[in-house]
C-alpha cells in the first residue's frame, strides 16, 4: 500500500480516486473546489489539503486529473504547486489530456525537482472512470512507468508504456482523431436511416455485427437516437482535444482533413446550445440542417 495525492476530482478524477481509497491506499485529495474534496473525504474516507503542495507531501505517487495545459501547470509549479511538496524519488503521473508540449516542460522540471513524471491520459469516459475499466496510454522513463503501473491497473482495463515523454499525450491524440471520424460516421448513418425511414434500432442491430461495429455504436445509438445528450464525454472538451491534435499535426506535418471538418462540426454544435452534451450530438447538427 502506497501514501498517494490525488489532484482533480470531476467526473473522472473522483471516482479514480475513490478505487485508489478502497484498494486500501492512503488517498489525499486536492480540488480546486474545496467542497468537491469535502464531499469525497464524506464517501470514501481518506484526507482533504488545501494545496497541490500540501497533498503531495511525503507522498509517494501524485496523480493529477485536471482540465487543460494551464489547470496542470498550476497544480505542479509555484509555491502551492505540488513538484515542491514531492519527495525525491516520488512519482507524478498525469492523466489529464494536454499537449505534448507541456508534457515535456513540466517532465523536464520534475526532474530538476528530483521526482519523476509519467503522461498517462486515459480513455473510457466516466463509466470507465466509476467501473475501474480505463484505457491508460503512457510516456515516461520505463523504471517511473514500471513503479507506477500498479497504481493505474486499480482503475485500468489495459494500460501500456508507448514510448518516452509525450507518447502517451500523442496516443491520446490517435485516440481523439479515431473517435471524431467514428462519431460523425454513426451521426450521417443514423440521420440516413432516419432520413429513409427505417428502424434506426433494427439497423444497428445488423450492421453493428459487422464491419461497421464500434465502441461508439454500441454505446451511443440508443441515446442518440432517443435525441438525449446530457452525459458521457462533453463537446467542449472534445474542442479542446482536437485542437492540441490539430496544432500538433501542424507542428508534425501531418495531415487531418476529416479531424479539421469534425472540429467545425462540433463548433457548429456549440452554437446549438451543445457545449456539454455529449460528444454523439454530432448528430443534433445533421437534424437540425433537415
Amino acid at each position: 500500500m502506497a501514501k498517494l495525492a490525488f489532484l482533480g476530482l470531476g467526473v473522472m478524477g473522483a471516482p479514480m480516486a475513490g478505487h485508489l481509497q478502497k484498494a486500501g491506499h492512503e488517498v489525499t485529495v486536492y480540488n480546486r473546489t474545496e467542497a468537491k474534496a469535502e464531499d469525497w473525504v464524506k464517501t470514501y474516507g481518506g484526507a482533504m489539503a488545501k494545496t497541490p503542495h500540501a497533498a503531495a507531501k511525503d507522498a509517494d505517487f501524485v496523480i493529477a486529473c485536471v482540465g487543460n495545459d494551464d489547470d496542470l501547470r498550476s497544480v505542479c509549479l509555484g509555491e502551492d504547486g505540488a513538484f515542491g511538496g514531492m519527495t525525491a524519488g516520488a512519482i507524478f503521473v498525469d492523466h489529464t489530456t494536454v499537449s505534448a508540449a507541456v508534457t515535456r516542460e513540466l517532465y523536464a522540471a520534475a526532474d530538476h525537482a528530483q521526482v519523476s513524471f509519467v503522461d498517462a491520459p486515459i480513455s473510457g469516459g466516466q463509466a470507465g472512470a466509476e467501473n475501474g475499466q480505463l484505457s491508460i496510454m503512457c510516456g515516461g522513463d520505463e523504471g517511473a512507468f514500471d513503479r507506477a503501473l500498479p497504481i493505474m491497473e486499480v482503475y485500468s482495463k489495459i494500460c501500456r508504456r508507448i514510448g518516452d515523454s509525450g507518447a502517451g499525450q500523442m496516443t491520446k491524440m490517435c485516440n481523439q482523431i479515431a473517435i471524431a471520424g467514428l462519431v460523425q460516421g454513426l451521426s450521417e448513418a443514423l440521420h440516413f436511416a432516419e432520413k429513409a425511414g427505417l428502424d434506426g434500432r433494427a439497423v444497428v442491430e445488423v450492421i453493428s455485427q459487422g464491419a461497421a461495429g464500434s465502441w461508439q455504436m454500441a454505446n451511443r445509438y440508443e441515446t442518440m437516437l432517443d435525441d438525449e445528450f446530457n452525459h458521457g464525454f462533453a463537446v467542449d472538451w472534445m474542442r479542446k482535444d482536437l485542437g492540441i491534435c490539430l496544432d500538433t499535426a501542424d507542428e508534425t506535418g501531418a495531415s487531418l482533413p476529416v479531424t479539421a471538418l469534425v472540429d467545425q462540426f462540433y463548433k457548429d454544435v456549440q452554437k446549438q446550445g451543445g457545449g456539454r452534451w455529449d460528444t454523439s450530438s454530432l448528430i443534433k447538427r445533421l437534424r437540425a440542417m433537415g
